[in-house]
């Protein structure tokens, strides 16, 4: 059995292992373990929806990754990832969910049977699939070995995309489009928040120009109202009403790689209130477009966006961004650089952003957002192309620009 369609060049997954490896001898690590979907998928291919037993991926200074899961989803490690049959190592059911055993003991077999029970051996302590027991079964079987902590690892390497990788990001770019257009020509007064966003999750998989969309590591993010004012609501069965705004943060998914993108449609007359803070945010927006330069840092885009904001009187706490790219639930960032002050992370041709500076009342929430490319010389290169505006909709006019 062979795998029919693997996403990219083997040359491309040599470049990643040899990045990887490189950075595992900068630490003095004989070998990783990784549980992160997202980085087993960069490595080697491998998509299944099987996160939710352990599985892993453990690359060694020499040959192929080994894939390492529950043996019924061997069969998806044939189908999607690029490895040799040798290098595909599941285990048995009988240690799935048992109280008797752990995955983990079998995980050590077969660090043994690599010679590494002495290794030193980097996992991801900092992750949402490797858990407490999972580690402390793992320390208890391998006692010559030192686990070392090597969260987000595979992940920096990820920062700067692949020509190969962009060609995906803007697939994904098309396909947001497509999912605000839809959700703002549909948003009116009465209609059920569920209908609307079964809609927009149809314009999500249906893509564009054959090519399908993938499901977002995140659900669509679309509260109206006072809910607005809290940025990681979804959506209820209400209906719209007339005088509320509502805020739709999407992402459109091209083989897991994503492209969030935001936009909020205000159903009636917005206050004044909202309108100046469409004004500053849209400032803040664009100074901090500008900055995002290779070459500069990641704070000089959040102290950017952070002056048109304060001369408006808006305090805003949070971070305004973060990298984008290959994702799995529960989250679409990549959880390395963040758009905050603090962050002097050297912007990189290549690297590739959520710019992300929403604002939340305690009435209301504004999201104007772009996805980013840092390009090797000039201003990023937003991913989407649509009006940087709050979106007002009503009976007489339809959508207009507030």
């Amino acid at each position: 059995m062979s795998a029919p369609s693997i996403p990219f060049s083997q040359q491309e997954y040599d470049r990643r292992i040899a990045k990887v490896r490189q950075a595992m001898a900068q630490r003095g690590l004989d070998a990783i373990f990784i549980e992160d979907p997202s980085n087993m998928a960069w490595l080697t291919g491998y998509d299944g929806w099987t996160f939710y037993v352990h599985q892993g991926v453990v690359l060694t200074m020499e040959g192929e990754p080994i894939w390492w899961g529950r043996n019924m989803d061997a069969n998806g490690a044939r189908r999607t990832a690029w490895i040799s049959e040798t290098s595909i190592r599941p285990y048995g059911d009988e240690y799935v969910q048992s109280t008797e055993r752990h995955p983990m003991q079998h995980l050590a077999e077969i660090l043994c049977d690599l010679g590494l029970e002495a290794a030193r051996v980097g996992v991801e302590l900092e992750n949402y699939y490797y858990s407490a027991k999972a580690h402390l079964t793992l320390v208890s079987e391998l006692p010559r070995a030192t686990l070392l902590d090597a969260t987000a690892l595979v992940n920096w390497q990820r920062a700067v995309k692949s020509d190969e990788e962009l060609v995906f990001m803007r697939k994904a770019a098309r396909i947001a489009e497509k999912m605000v257009d839809g959700a703002f020509e549909r948003a009116r007064p009465g209609l059920r928040k569920a209908d609307l966003v079964a809609e927009i999750y149809r314009d999500a998989l249906t893509g564009v120009d054959g090519d399908w969309g993938d499901y977002p590591a995140i659900v669509p993010m679309c509260p109206s109202g006072r809910d607005a004012s809290a940025p990681h609501l979804t959506w209820d069965g209400a209906p719209m009403e007339n005088g509320q705004c509502t805020f739709f943060e999407l992402a459109g998914v091209y083989r897991r790689y994503h492209t969030p993108f935001c936009r909020t449609v205000w159903l009636g007359t917005p206050p004044d209130e909202a309108k100046r803070a469409e004004s500053a945010l849209i400032e803040g927006l664009e100074a901090g477009l500008d900055a995002a330069r290779a070459g500069n840092v990641a704070g000089d885009i959040s102290r950017a966006l952070a002056g048109p904001l304060e001369r408006a009187g808006i305090e805003r706490g949070a971070r305004c961004g973060y990298s984008i790219g290959l994702s799995y639930p529960p989250d679409w960032g990549e959880r390395t650089v963040s758009l905050r002050d603090v962050d002097e992370t050297v912007l990189e041709p290549g690297m590739c952003f959520h710019f992300m500076p929403g604002l939340w009342t305690p009435e209301w929430g504004l999201e104007i957002t772009e996805p980013v490319l840092i390009t090797a010389s000039g201003a990023a290169e937003p991913f989407c192309d649509r009006p940087r505006q709050l979106f007002v909709k009503n009976e007489l006019s339809g959508i207009v620009a507030a």
